[in-house]
């Protein structure tokens, strides 16, 4: 069995690539198609056979990407997979539209489907920081790419959708059905401490979407300490609103961060995620789950016993929730393991498992085919 892996493009260290990555662990001789590559943004890829489509060779194709959106379609169709028996394709956007032979298996991991073509367009839009002529073209664009991402849907001959929100958006706009296996979380790496200290964390992708203007309009009127990881474009404009109470502690390892979340009182999740990562990373080191009550991780986390939830995505409800908070109430070694099942481990004993009996069944039923044929 002759696998190939596809991806997205490899820019940055997120959610996506951590199933990525775990694929090339699992099979570490498949090459790995990607519409372009940013060596230094995205570790675990040193010893990857990585393949980029022309855009990865164009002018300012990797700073720049997002001019080359009308042309990523091509691209992506234009990935040679014919020698390959398996192809799993890891996707939010573009990979799912690969082509294959008849011969060939196509089993797609799907984060989401593609965020800006379906469920945020209109804010897509109007964020977006680009002059009023090239905002006025847009809506024909991603028209015109929305029919290309609805049409390469029916390339796909399995879908696994990472929670069972994907999977409802994947029947919802695409009208497959998919299969449910969690995403890897390396929890291996995560320990619970009894020295709790006093400060709650929150931290990710510094970008809108996530919200971290509620936690500091919150923690502002509070006082109380808070710790932020990670940076993006909105973090400096998070640091000019926020108080001395509010540190931010910048882009740091998987171990800086397990350390930080085992003391902290809660980890805060302000957003709404497809799964949401890091609060079950914050679980695996005991650590409650303060979160907006809506999206993947009510999937993950358990009211009550491993976090709380708060019902409106305004900093009132997430105050509200705070200061309903009591450090008491946890029994931090039972949130960890609770976490244990979002492990790594069992993400690729579940996805090797899947994809061995997906090609048996594939095989099989081709083979029928030809012998009802002759």
């Amino acid at each position: 069995m002759k696998i190939a892996l596809v991806h997205d493009y490899l820019a940055q260290d997120g959610g996506a690539e951590r199933v990525l990555k775990a694929f090339h662990e699992m099979w570490p001789e498949a090459p790995i198609f990607v519409l372009f590559h940013e060596k230094g943004n995205v570790e675990g890829f040193d010893n990857a056979t990585i393949k980029q489509s022309f855009i990865g060779k164009l002018p300012f194709a990797k700073r720049k990407y997002r001019l080359f959106l009308p042309w990523m379609p091509l691209a992506t169709e234009r990935h040679n997979l014919h020698e390959f028996d398996v192809v799993l394709s890891s996707t939010s956007a573009f990979a799912k539209g690969v082509l294959t032979r008849p011969e060939t298996l196509h089993i797609s991991y799907c984060h989401t489907p593609t965020r800006y073509l379906w469920t945020d367009t209109h804010e897509y839009i109007n964020d977006l920081q680009v002059n009023r002529v090239v905002k006025s073209m847009l809506p024909r664009l991603i028209h015109r790419l929305r029919l290309w991402d609805k049409m390469s849907v029916d390339r796909v001959d399995h879908f696994i959708a990472n929670s069972n929100t994907v999977k409802d958006r994947i029947k919802k706009y695409y009208r497959r059905d998919a299969d449910i296996i969690f995403p890897p979380v390396d929890t291996h790496l995560c320990s619970v401490s009894s020295d709790v200290k006093n400060y709650f964390v929150s931290g990710g992708r510094m970008v809108k979407y996530k919200r971290f203007d509620l936690i500091v309009n919150v923690f502002n009127r509070l006082k109380l300490p808070l710790k932020l990881f990670g940076d993006g474009p909105e973090l400096e404009r998070l640091k000019k609103h926020a108080k001395d109470n509010i540190e931010f502690v910048g882009r740091i390892s998987d171990e800086e961060k397990a350390d930080l979340l085992s003391h902290a009182r809660a980890f805060i999740h302000p957003q709404l995620e497809d799964l949401g990562i890091t609060p079950i990373e914050a679980m695996a080191s005991g650590c409650p789950v303060i979160a907006f009550g809506e999206g993947g991780v009510t999937e993950t986390v358990i009211p009550g016993q491993t976090g709380v939830f708060f019902a409106q995505q305004t900093w009132e409800s997430l105050l509200d929730a705070v200061l309903h908070f009591h450090d008491e109430d946890w029994d931090r070694q039972a949130i960890a393991d609770h976490a244990q099942k979002f492990s790594t481990k069992g993400f690729k004993e579940k996805t090797q498992r899947y994809v061995q009996q997906q090609y048996e069944t594939f095989s099989q039923e081709r083979n029928t085919c030809q012998l009802e044929a002759k």
